[in-house]
């Protein structure tokens, strides 16, 4: 039987990337994203389904719930809609970007698993998976609200993994470090490519939008009995978050 998804952060990145990478091992798809024309260019090209929602709407993120279930059940919910926007210190950070990060990484992620995770639990083989980062697990000076609210999704994950085992729902936490996509450090850094090439300088292989991916298909095409708590993804360049070699 053709097992169903739902990916938030579809239209880039690792979003897309997943959803490829479902479509691919034969998932059916489910493909969430606030851009339409990017979202529709992926359905396109994956068949996947386009539902244009922002997740840190909760009226569109209810409206998703009940259009993705009357077209029938889910058996896995993948968070990886989110982001870092700033470099400031604690004491120089930005409460909006905070707030921003806050919402879109933890709250927004919330939304999703509050909506879908009664269908999981009916599914009966249900599995989530919360795209956190190596930022949830180890601080590191400038990324204060980042690390915030992604330790926050990591304590979400354990939580839900905890409360949700006696319902046969599978919780994989999966954190990447440095990741070269497109925008992750565009967007960090207000737009300024230069800043945000240098974050990759001289790393001759950092991780990409699609290894990130097939390890989130694998861990979802895994027997279900197989549950990968917690998945660490590094390039060998990033021996850990303040080591990195540049050549």
């Amino acid at each position: 039987m053709t097992k169903r998804a739902v990916v938030t952060g579809a239209s880039s990145g690792i979003g897309a990337a997943t959803v490829r990478a479902l479509r691919k091992s034969g998932w059916e798809v489910a493909a969430v994203a606030r851009r339409e024309q990017l979202l529709q260019q992926l359905a396109d090209e994956t068949g996947a389904v386009p539902f244009t929602v922002d997740v840190t709407d909760s009226d569109a993120v209810s409206g998703l719930v009940d259009e993705v279930l009357a077209g029938g059940g889910v058996d896995a919910v993948v968070n990886i809609a989110g982001g870092a926007f700033g470099v400031d210190s604690i004491q120089d950070g930005k409460l909006a970007d905070w707030e921003k990060m806050y919402d879109v990484n933890v709250l927004g992620t919330l939304r999703m698993i509050q909506g879908f995770l009664p269908a999981l639990r009916e599914n009966g083989e249900g599995s989530v998976v919360l795209l956190t980062s190596t930022a949830g697990l180890v601080p590191y000076e400038g990324g204060g609200g980042y690390v915030a609210a992604k330790f926050a999704e990591h304590s979400m994950a354990g939580t839900l993994r905890l409360e949700e085992a006696e319902h046969n729902v599978r919780v994989i936490e999966i954190a990447p470090g440095l990741v070269h996509t497109e925008e992750f450090s565009l967007n960090r850094l207000g737009g300024d490519k230069e800043a945000a090439d240098e974050v990759y300088a001289g790393v001759e292989k950092p991780l990409l939008a699609e290894d990130v991916a097939d390890v989130v298909a694998y861990s979802l095409n895994l027997p279900h009995h197989v549950n990968l708590d917690q998945i660490v993804i590094r390039p060998v360049a990033q021996a850990a978050a303040h080591k990195v070699i540049r050549r």
